[in-house]
């Protein structure tokens, strides 16, 4: 009988520790998911900093570079697009669509020499460099935090515990095209 009582207490035992470790390793994904969230919000708000600043930089602009209305109109269809965006995905493809819209408007800028002197553009121009530079940290920790979540449910037995508690990978990842940090900063 005290065999019988042993061997009942040891499964008893290591059902508990197994419990124990499924819930810590839950508790751990969830926590993770979190912070990709968190950090995608951290994205999200260097992204409508610089969508913010923009309407500035185009009517600082405007008076000099009147005949670039299609410059002007994709960078509004794309800060349009951004402030719509429900998704990572759907902001990451604004987010693209405005960069090109912003890089074609700098590299056009460069044609205007009043416009290159003008003290509002050229501040205008500092702070979406900044916003820039705040958009890449931020992206970075983004994508950092999905590599991490990622590794997780792939790792076992942390596998086992993803698949039984509806975690699957999430490949939102903020990847940027060649030539990216599509904003240069124009030397005068």
């Amino acid at each position: 009988m005290k065999t019988g009582l042993i061997i009942a207490l040891v499964v008893v035992v290591a059902g508990v520790a197994a419990a124990g470790e499924f819930i810590s390793v839950r508790n751990n994904l969830v926590m993770q998911r979190e912070a990709i969230n968190e950090q995608w919000s951290q994205v999200d708000v260097a992204l409508e900093r610089r969508a913010d600043l923009l309407p500035n930089l185009v009517a600082a602009v405007k008076g000099y570079m009147q005949h670039e209305t299609e410059v002007f109109k994709d960078i509004a269809d794309a800060r349009a697009a951004l402030a719509g965006g429900q998704t990572p995905q759907e902001k990451i493809a604004a987010n693209g669509r405005l960069e090109s819209g912003l890089s074609r408007l700098l590299v056009i800028s460069e044609n205007y020499p009043q416009l290159r002197s003008n003290e509002n553009f050229l501040r205008l121009q500092d702070e979406i460099a900044g916003t820039e530079n705040r958009i890449a940290v931020e992206r970075r920790k983004y994508n950092e935090a999905l590599e991490h979540y990622n590794a997780q449910i792939q790792r076992f037995p942390d596998n086992i515990v993803a698949r039984l508690s509806g975690f699957t990978r999430n490949d939102a990842y903020f990847k940027t095209g060649p030539g990216s940090r599509a904003v240069p900063k124009v030397q005068f």
